[in-house]
């Protein structure tokens, strides 16, 4: 009875291990540890980028004009301790100088956080 209910235990313990380490759970080629899913790329940053300018240009908060513009640069940079993309868009089509050029920040997961024309 004692062995069955160890034996028991052992399985329920193997599955729960399994199950908690998940199919996202991989090794890149130097064998660190990594989660894929967490971390974004520079295309994708600039793909979610690029939606969210057309979201605001949908939402009459960008100028129509901005909608064919393509990414001029996307980067890291690191605010307050914090790692996002930025990714920056100059429509020329503009006439403001002020307003050209337009940031669009992003978790390094690719979240949308905040557009504006500072950079800051």
């Amino acid at each position: 009875m004692r062995l069955n209910i160890l034996l028991l235990g052992f399985i329920f313990s193997a599955f729960t291990f399994l199950v908690m380490a998940g199919n996202q759970h991989d090794h890149d080629s130097d064998h660190g540890h990594s989660h894929s899913q967490m971390v974004g790329d520079e295309v994708t940053a600039t793909e979610n980028a690029t939606n969210i300018v057309a979201t605001l240009v949908e939402k009459n908060k960008l100028d129509k004009s901005w909608v064919s513009i393509t990414a001029s640069s996307v980067e890291k940079q690191t605010f307050e301790g914090n790692a996002e993309w930025v990714v920056s868009f100059v429509n020329a089509e503009i006439t403001d100088l002020a307003m050209q050029k337009l940031y669009v920040f992003l978790t390094v997961n690719g979240e949308y956080i905040a557009a504006n024309y500072t950079g800051k």
